[in-house]
């Protein structure tokens, strides 16, 4: 079975660089508290490292 990661919006992303907001986005992520599960993938980590300092990542 693969590895899922939790993925919860800390922060806003209000204020930060379009790319940033894109990748919030594309994460599936909203609303603040807002968490959504993601397999474990190089794609998924590069764009939680771009966003690391705005969401809290989990493992399951």
């Amino acid at each position: 079975m693969a590895k899922t990661l939790k993925i919860t919006l800390k922060k806003s992303p209000i204020g930060q660089k379009p790319k940033t907001r894109a990748t919030v986005r594309s994460l599936g992520l909203r609303k603040i508290r807002q968490s959504v599960e993601h397999t474990d993938s190089p794609d998924v980590r590069g764009m939680i490292a771009r966003v690391q300092h705005l969401v809290e990542v989990e493992e399951q």
